[in-house]
């Protein structure tokens, strides 16, 4: 039960932050403000979806699923670490921007997906710790939560990263 109510309560957390939350259209990242923070934003993005790839890559050898590679050396393992705790910081000062300066909004379906995935992809984060450290839950639910990691570093960034330098669209969804 636990292993449940902690990643629904962070995401549900973040999700009335966000609802909350009054917009600061005027926040910046980095220096960065208005088009140049989305500029950066959409950047950081797309090397947090790279290091999610990466990061599937490794899990996929550390699971032995990659044909040829044969089993894979101790330091994956411990690359595949640091690099998840990488792409969680990485993620923070994006996040952080996106729901202090527009919050959780639902002006257009693309937007609307883009504030639930965000919250969703932190409550994922924490299932996949707790199922990390657990002894008790099953173990194929590991590859299953940080698939669902990879899948939602890979939305968020459908949803803004290429929309913004696809010059305000992305197929699928109209400008928005």
């Amino acid at each position: 039960m636990f292993a449940v109510l902690v990643p629904v309560a962070v995401a549900v957390g973040i999700y009335l932050f966000g609802a909350h939350h009054t917009p600061d259209y005027l926040n910046g990242l980095f220096g960065a403000y208005g088009t140049e923070a989305v500029d950066l934003k959409a950047r950081l993005s797309t090397v947090l979806l790279g290091v999610a790839l990466i990061q599937i890559c490794l899990a996929l050898w550390m699971y032995g699923r990659v044909p040829g590679a044969g089993p894979a050396p101790r330091p994956v393992r411990l690359g595949h670490r640091v690099l998840g705790f990488l792409a969680l910081l990485l993620s923070l000062p994006i996040a952080y921007h996106c729901l202090t300066t527009y919050g959780i909004e639902t002006t257009s379906p693309r937007v609307a997906i883009h504030s639930f995935a965000g919250c969703a992809l932190y409550g994922a984060f924490v299932a996949k710790v707790i199922v990390v450290r657990s002894r008790r839950l099953p173990g194929r639910l590991l590859p299953v939560v940080g698939g669902l990691l990879v899948l939602g570093v890979a939305l968020l960034w459908y949803t803004a990263a290429l929309w913004a330098f696809n010059g305000d669209s992305v197929p699928g969804f109209s400008s928005g």
